[in-house]
């Protein structure tokens, strides 16, 4: 029986996701994205095509497949028009196909204009966001006055919510000459953008239910990483939304029974982009070297990526976290080569050994770690499709970790295309 699954990050984002999600899209019916925002970049590579999504459910490009964006997802209306017409030009539709709840808080030129400011302030203790305006979105959200998708459907009611805005931050605004300062330009833009949305917003968490009684297969799909959530993350080097299983809950209005598994993507190392504690990062040639062969720069920011080895102790916390049941073990072709590869296993903190992060997080700044060395293979694992198929050391690298999570391993990518995929 086709199962109900959640597809999370497991580290600090960009394990991946997003092919996962194309893959596991082809057992359901329904894609639903529940959390986050544009600071999300999942990139899906099909033959020679590649595609770069934000906001847009990844399942979009499965022309079978409806999609939906929970009201856990603070929305750029103006980036899911770019990203639709996009697709448009790929010969993609998303008529009848893709769905938004009316309760998406959304994301305007103004709170990008504040995240930039805020985090030019923060100098050098900034925490890295991409600056895309999702902290302000969601302080707005979480302060009740936020503006939602419905709200475009009101023109008077609209006009009313972007005048208060204009009294509640003038410290923004007030002389500013900057266009993202300019509420009248962006009623008008938005206004533009009615005819766009309208026929896409529907009652996300009747549908889903719906779906479910129906006897139809849902596919729930997270942004960013685990690490990153605001309350059980690397506080403050958080993002702003709850990246782990419970937000997919609220995010789009559905009960616990509602998901069947849930499915952890891993990448085969570690990597982290912005500020924030990363006790196995490297700053060296081996470094520099998984950020090379993984090509490893931001889809949202372009920035490069901090990388390093694998932090079981972190896995453990979000493995526990979240239930995760199976893992999906992303880009191990990019550790081939090596002559060795270590794990960390444990840390040190304060003159103890610890196999689980501490109880202030913010201590993972200072926690030394302590490694397990595996052999490695000079093997290409690039585009091998069955596991056993693989180096015997890559073999026992993928099993090691299964067995210090106590998960099973469910696909292993190796590369960036859909085939090079292993289901194991």
């Amino acid at each position: 029986m086709a199962k109900n699954r959640i597809v999370l990050g497991c580290q600090w984002g960009d394990e991946g996701k997003g092919k996962i999600v194309d893959l596991l899209a082809a057992e359901a019916d329904i894609i639903a994205r529940f959390q986050g925002g544009a600071n999300a970049g999942h990139t899906i590579v099909v033959d020679d095509r590649k595609f770069k999504f934000h906001l847009l459910p990844s399942g979009i490009i499965h022309p079978d497949k409806q999609c939906v964006i929970g009201n856990g997802v603070v929305l750029d209306p103006f980036g899911v028009k770019e990203e639709l017409d996009l697709l448009a030009t790929q010969g993609i539709s998303h008529q009848g196909r893709l769905w938004i709840s009316p309760a998406a808080n959304l994301v305007l030129p103004y709170h990008k204009l504040i995240d930039d400011v805020q985090e030019q302030a923060r100098g050098t203790g900034s925490i890295g966001t991409t600056k895309r305006g999702i902290g302000p979105a969601y302080v707005d959200k979480v302060a009740r006055h936020g503006i939602r998708i419905v709200d475009l459907f009101a023109p008077d009611r609209l006009k009313r919510r972007l005048e208060y805005q204009r009294v509640i931050k003038q410290q923004y605004f007030a002389g500013s000459t900057d266009e993202r300062a300019d509420l009248d330009r962006t009623y008008e833009a938005l206004m533009a953008l009615t005819d766009l949305f309208k026929p896409l917003v529907v009652d996300v968490s009747r549908l889903l239910n719906d779906a479910i009684r129906q006897g139809k297969v849902i596919l729930y799909e997270g942004a960013q990483g685990s690490l990153l959530d605001v309350d059980l993350g690397t506080y403050p080097f958080a993002t702003s939304s709850n990246t782990t299983v419970g937000g997919a809950l609220t995010g789009l209005g559905v009960g616990p029974k509602a998901i069947d598994e849930v499915v952890g993507v891993i990448k085969a190392y570690t990597t982290r982009v912005g500020a924030g504690p990363f006790p196995t990062e490297l700053v060296d040639d081996t470094g520099e070297r998984l950020r090379s062969q993984g090509d490893e720069y931001g889809t949202t920011t372009g920035r490069p990526r901090r990388c390093g080895w694998l932090d079981l102790v972190a896995l453990r916390h979000v493995v526990r976290l979240n239930g995760v049941e199976s893992i999906a073990v992303t880009k191990l072709d990019v550790l081939d080569g090596l002559e060795e590869i270590k794990i960390c296993q444990a840390y040190e903190l304060d003159g103890e050994t610890l196999t689980e992060v501490p109880l202030d997080l913010a201590r993972l700044n200072q926690v030394k770690p302590v490694y397990h060395t595996l052999p490695g293979w000079s093997q290409d694992s690039t585009g091998l499709t069955a596991f056993d198929d693989l180096a015997p050391n890559a073999q026992a690298y993928l099993r090691y970790i299964a067995d210090e999570l106590g998960v099973e391993i469910c696909i292993v990518s190796t590369g960036a295309k859909r085939q090079e995929t292993i289901m194991v």
